[in-house]
């Protein structure tokens, strides 16, 4: 295991990073026309290309949603950048996890830097007509790095509280190593 957190957090990073990039430029080299889906797996995973200016789920902040997501990817960043500066030499977990949403977090800042059409997105998974909204490798990232934060945090949370809770005192009788006096 490294202890140096660099080992593990650039690495990752860059190859969320390029992933996402490539994969997105082949979506627009081979999937020229938005909105018309190419089956992978049936029905259940195609390939379609979409350009989405929101967010997740279709929020929109209308005509400023690019430089409103830009600048909440800018500031996510920075708190990720704080989390990343306070890990622990050796926590590859937080590690692999912070690298996975910054990674997924430049790959869709880089879109948004490039063009006024939105993000680049072109998986495509549902059933019939109930699908799941189109996502790229960003947004994998992105995902599954923030359900690992999550559960890094929480369980440095509980590790915390156990250690700040007082221990319990003696019964009345007995000395602290559980003899009776």
């Amino acid at each position: 295991m490294a202890r140096n957190n660099a080992v593990l957090f650039w690495p990752v990073l860059v190859a969320v990073t390029a992933a996402d990039a490539v994969t997105k430029a082949m979506a627009q080299r081979f999937l020229p026309l938005p909105l018309l889906p190419h089956e992978v797996l049936g029905n259940a995973v195609r390939l379609t290309l979409v350009y989405n200016p929101g967010a997740a789920f279709g929020i929109s902040f209308g005509p400023y949603s690019r430089w409103i997501f830009m600048a909440l990817i800018v500031a996510a960043l920075a708190i990720l950048s704080r989390l990343y500066a306070t890990t622990r030499p050796g926590n590859v977990p937080r590690t692999l996890a912070l690298a996975l949403v910054c990674g997924g977090a430049v790959g869709n800042l880089v879109d948004r830097l490039r063009s006024g059409m939105g993000v680049v997105d072109f998986i495509d998974v549902g059933l019939r007509n109930a699908r799941w909204p189109t996502f790229n490798v960003a947004d994998m990232a992105v995902t599954v790095g923030a359900v690992l934060l999550a559960i890094v945090l929480w369980a440095e949370d509980r590790r915390a509280a156990a250690a700040a809770a007082p221990s319990p005192s003696p019964a009345i009788g007995e000395h602290p190593a559980g003899e009776p006096s």
